[in-house]
């Protein structure tokens, strides 16, 4: 079903390379920068076991929550830095018209109806 009220997504894709300490500094104060920010809604993260594959997607209310995540201080210097972590990345912006299934998955997009059987 359509969702009714717009809803923004970030995808952060990436292959890992070397994590240290000052990695997962930055990456825990950017996951709290983006649970903190205006409208969030929540995120979702996997992995692919056959290639390492890492994807994280955040939800929010409204562009303002993502445009202020980008200019967050430890999400610029990661961006900067992240070379030093990670073997390659892309980011994927996008809004979510629709969001279905059975129901039984519990997702951001709640407001969405399941589809009839």
């Amino acid at each position: 079903m359509s969702v009714e009220t717009p809803i923004f997504s970030a995808t952060f894709i990436f292959d890992a390379g070397e994590f240290d300490a000052e990695f997962h500094r930055l990456d825990a104060l950017i996951a709290a920068a983006a649970r903190g920010s205006s409208g969030y809604l929540g995120e979702e993260a996997w992995e692919d076991p056959k290639t390492g594959r890492i994807c994280n997607v955040y939800y929010w209310e409204s562009e303002a929550g993502l445009q202020a995540l980008m200019q967050d201080p430890n999400h610029l210097e990661a961006k900067r830095r992240y070379s030093q972590w990670l073997k390659g990345y892309r980011v994927v912006i996008s809004q979510v018209l629709r969001s279905y299934g059975d129901g039984l998955l519990p997702h951001v997009t709640a407001q969405a109806t399941p589809l009839s059987p």
